[in-house]
């Protein structure tokens, strides 16, 4: 039982009070001043991070893209070469 009330506070969300626990042990941490620097900085690695991932989506959309190009080419070709094959000249 200990095991499940120590994984259930582990995975929990803070409620009100935490939260003020953690905005105060901030604030003594880096001080007002920091605080404005701390956040900008998490704020521009969001940013790169969503940019990063904007990137590889868009990336792997293209591969695909390409892919089924190839594979309809592929196709096209299987169809032709099938048609010459039939058609015998005379």
């Amino acid at each position: 039982m200990t095991t499940s009330l120590l994984t259930t506070f582990l995975i929990g969300m803070p409620g009100g009070s935490e939260w003020i626990f953690i905005i105060l042990a901030i604030i003594l941490l880096f001080g007002g001043r920091k605080i404005p620097e701390l956040m900008k900085g998490i704020g521009k690695g969001i940013r790169e991070f969503n940019d990063a991932k904007s990137n590889v989506k868009s990336e792997i959309e293209e591969g695909m893209k390409e892919r089924d190009k190839d594979d309809e080419i592929k196709a096209l070709r299987q169809q032709l070469q099938q048609k010459q094959a039939t058609e015998l000249p005379k």
